[in-house]
């Protein structure tokens, strides 16, 4: 039986039954107050919807998370949470909305917000903690012209990439930032930064990365320009890796992405790499890790009328 027949993907009381178990692991509280005192399901009320004794306001589990205010079914978003999380290359806005059955802006603004959940809320463990090797590399970003629409090239002409830096511990975890320049002075804070003191340090020649960084346990490089790959443990083939993923994501599901969004393509990314397979993460578990990450977190319309940084 397929796992997208499971009732949550086609009933409404399924699908919010299914978020408040995950969402309200510990029991149904406020989501405005934090209580769980004298929680009452309102009578005649529509399905989900509780009153809170201490403040006097009813809510419902989409309360304080990317689903809020939202007309879109709820079992509708579990099969785009599914369908994003599963799909290691991405799944475009274009593919949801035939999918789905809804309107294109309606899905690809259901994926922003699910990208926007698979973000890294919390400032989290350094890589490379347990004395891993972790690897740095960078690589530019932004799809290929001949993948934009003909109006697209007209507007914008040649597509600016844009520079990703992009660390790996082996066998663990992946973290990617949007950097504005590839040079020392952007790069070795944040790889100071990142890291643990106990990481061995990984990279290429390139003259960022160089004298070598001595505040990690080691840094090895490797010479890609004198065809040096490998030289025994010391090597980038799993970041490259993941570049190759990313890449082929950006140029063949998504075709090319913007400056403003890029950081939530790559938090997208590495949600799928830090819940990959070869980790012990199926599908469905990687949904449910998604759909925790919906907490505290919105986003809404704005104007497209009103420029960025515009007063009002």
């Amino acid at each position: 039986m397929s796992i997208l027949s499971a009732p949550h993907f086609h009933n409404e009381t399924a699908a919010i039954a299914r978020l408040e178990a995950i969402v309200w692991p510990n029991g149904v509280h406020c989501p405005r107050c934090g209580s769980f005192d004298r929680i009452t399901r309102v009578k005649g009320g529509r399905v989900g919807l509780y009153r809170c004794g201490p403040c006097k306001r009813e809510f419902t589990v989409r309360i304080g998370t990317i689903f809020e205010r939202s007309h879109v079914p709820l079992h509708k978003w579990f099969q785009a949470a599914h369908l994003l999380a599963s799909s290691k290359k991405g799944f475009s806005a274009h593919q949801l909305h035939r999918t789905l059955k809804v309107q294109y802006k309606t899905a690809w603004f259901m994926e922003h917000r699910l990208r926007e959940a698979m973000r890294e809320l919390h400032p989290v463990a350094p890589l490379g903690a347990e004395g891993q090797a972790v690897e740095a590399d960078e690589t530019f970003v932004g799809g290929k012209k001949k993948n934009w629409h003909k109006a697209e090239r007209a507007e914008w002409g040649w597509p600016k990439k844009e520079a990703v830096l992009t660390l790996v511990e082996r066998g663990g975890r992946a973290r990617s930032t949007h950097v504005a320049k590839v040079n020392s002075k952007t790069l070795r804070p944040m790889v100071m930064e990142q890291l643990s003191p106990r990481a061995h340090l990984n990279t290429d020649e390139a003259g960022h990365y160089a004298p070598p960084m001595s505040q990690f346990a080691s840094h090895e490089t490797v010479n890609h320009r004198a065809n040096e790959y490998v030289r025994g443990d010391a090597h980038t083939n799993t970041v490259e890796g993941y570049f190759s993923v990313l890449k082929r994501g950006i140029t063949g599901v998504y075709h090319h992405v913007s400056q403003q969004h890029l950081k939530r393509y790559l938090a997208e990314f590495d949600f799928r790499y830090n819940a990959r397979s070869a980790l012990g993460v199926d599908d469905q578990t990687r949904t449910d890790r998604l759909i925790r990450g919906i907490i505290g977190k919105r986003l809404t319309y704005r104007d497209s009328s009103v420029k960025v940084g515009a007063a009002g």
